[in-house]
């Protein structure tokens, strides 16, 4: 059989495009190592797009902030500089404040009252995002925060003067309504920064606890269930689209797929490493009624202050949430 060069060419150039267009490769950016619940969630979500789509999209996931560090990651995805990423959503609350919602200390503080939250408020948050060229996929919760300290913690009062990590606005201002000294400290940092005395106290999840090994720079935890601050993976709305109809709805499968999971994974995660911190020797405490009186003062201020930054919207979002 004979194939004239125009053929050849044309035939070539198809090919081409064929495997162009099998092998889209997104990177991801993630804040936390790999064996951070999350970021093992995270990875079997790219495992199923990328088995979903035949390899059509390979997306692979850069943790520990070694492709883009935290704070850049929302940024970074809505110029486009990668497709997709994942952060914390409280991180975004200097720019609008009902992204800070699920940090109001007691508002919903067990995985049913965080549910509920979310249910009440994903799509207005997601709508806020596609402002911004973004797409919201899925959202998982870290376990419910807790206070990490050298000493017990029995009224509260123990915390006034203490230098405590932050790592969202809500941390920052309970810290300070406590007589805290409040310090932005990223998780891979949390060991270094207890170490040269940076910080002596954190408001944190038991996952970041046990997997910063807690037990080698202090002593206590007690398990105030103040809220539950929920992570977030994004995608820029025009990489998203410019995918293929069968492609977007792999991922949207796989995403839906990835919340469930990792709303489950959450809550074992709780107890077992609340468990393995005990095995490590750290004192494991449950709030006293003095300190939950003292927390839920603070509780009550900071969410009075949450509902003024955030107004109308934040209103109706709490109505509905407590309607639910």
């Amino acid at each position: 059989m004979k194939i004239n060069a125009k053929h050849l060419a044309a035939l070539m150039l198809s090919v081409v495009i064929g495997n162009a267009h099998a092998e889209t490769n997104w990177d991801m950016p993630t804040p936390y190592g790999d064996s951070n619940f999350h970021t093992a969630n995270i990875l079997e979500f790219a495992k199923d797009v990328k088995e979903a789509t035949d390899g059509e999209l390979n997306i692979t996931v850069h943790s520990g902030g070694s492709l883009i560090k935290h704070p850049e990651i929302k940024n970074s995805v809505r110029r486009g500089l990668v497709p997709i990423g994942e952060l914390i959503m409280s991180r975004l609350a200097n720019e609008d404040p009902l992204f800070e919602v699920d940090s109001v200390p007691f508002l919903a503080s067990n995985y049913d009252e965080a549910w509920k939250l979310y249910q009440a408020s994903r799509d207005v948050l997601a709508e806020r995002l596609e402002r911004q060229r973004l797409k919201l996929l899925f959202a998982v919760p870290w376990p419910p925060q807790g206070i990490y300290t050298r000493f017990p913690v029995e009224t509260g009062e123990e915390l006034q003067g203490v230098k405590m990590r932050a790592y969202n606005k809500s941390s920052e201002r309970l810290a300070e309504l406590l007589g805290a000294v409040p310090t932005q400290v990223e998780v891979p940092d949390i060991p270094v920064a207890f170490g040269t005395g940076r910080v002596d106290a954190m408001i944190t999840s038991p996952s970041t606890g046990a997997n910063t090994r807690a037990w080698d720079y202090l002593s206590h935890f007690n398990h105030a269930q103040l809220w539950l601050p929920k992570n977030m993976v994004i995608v820029n709305s025009k990489a998203f689209e410019g995918l293929p109809e069968s492609t977007q709805k792999a991922i949207e499968t796989a995403a839906a797929e990835a919340e469930k999971r990792g709303w489950e994974a959450s809550k074992a995660e709780t107890d077992a490493k609340i468990a393995i911190m005990e095995e490590n020797g750290i004192v494991v405490s449950e709030p006293s009624d003095a300190l939950v009186e003292r927390l839920k003062e603070v509780g009550a201020t900071m969410e009075q202050e949450w509902l003024e930054r955030a107004g109308e919207d934040g209103k109706a979002l709490v109505e509905a949430y407590r309607a639910r």
